[in-house]
């Protein structure tokens, strides 16, 4: 089944219009304008927008002909727009360069990968049993920081007191020989800080390789690890 939403469409168009207009008429507020704030705009647009479901012609129909409402709503989405814009052009993520670059991936050239599925864990006080916040998860393979498939996914990733100790990661994809290659990958979660006993935690994650590497992050392709604890120095790490 092929579940489409349309309002996805909309506003990434209509932003995109937004993004080009600001550009042509000089910027004068001086917004940055690069990929990254544009993909951040539509996040920040499509997190406040209804979502409008699809999955047959039908449906396409049916949207066709409310006119006057999704007339109403592109115009609700443009403001949308220009407020995103203002808030994530001064609250700019610091890991980008935030050029003007439009790389063409199609013209990537396609090579056989293991596509390292999401990684996903929680961290917790061995003691209380609350949620870590305020330090860093590192995640390591053969003693080296794992590169992430992107810069909006950062490694080692810190945790903050609103995500209940959650923590993720979304490796790089691993050159493979051909597709269809099976192999099992070792990865290391590492955490250190003051108060408590370093944490190690070594785990398995068995892959096929595949032709393309994978452009988009999927709910289906996680790995979730069991809940991990920290304890005090002398600690029992057996509680």
């Amino acid at each position: 089944m092929d579940i489409h939403n349309t309002a996805e469409e909309i506003v990434v168009a209509r932003v995109g219009e937004v993004f080009d207009a600001i550009i042509a008429e000089g910027n004068p507020d001086g917004f940055c304008t690069c990929d990254q704030c544009r993909l951040d705009t539509v996040c920040y647009v499509l997190n406040k927008t209804a979502p409008r479901y699809i999955i047959s012609n039908r449906g396409v129909a049916r949207t066709e002909t409310e006119t006057l409402v999704r007339q109403q709503k592109e115009a609700d989405i443009v403001t949308l727009a220009y407020e995103g814009i203002k808030q994530i052009s001064h609250n700019q993520r610091p890991n980008f360069s935030h050029k003007n670059a439009h790389p063409d991936h199609a013209a990537e050239e396609a090579k056989p990968v293991f596509n390292i599925p999401t990684i996903v864990g929680r961290l917790f006080n061995g003691l209380n049993f609350s949620p870590m916040s305020d330090i860093k998860v590192e995640l390591r393979r053969n003693g080296e920081l794992v590169a992430m498939k992107d810069g909006n996914w950062q490694n080692p990733y810190t945790l903050v007191a609103n995500t209940e100790g959650a923590f993720t990661f979304w490796p790089v994809p691993i050159p493979a020989r051909s597709a269809n290659m099976q192999k099992i990958f070792e990865f290391l979660v590492k955490v250190e800080t003051p108060g408590f006993e370093p944490l190690n935690h070594f785990f398995q994650v068995p892959v096929t390789s595949e032709f393309f590497s994978s452009g988009a992050f999927s709910m289906g392709r996680i790995t979730k690890l069991p809940d991990l604890y920290m304890f005090p120095p002398g600690g029992d790490e057996d509680f």
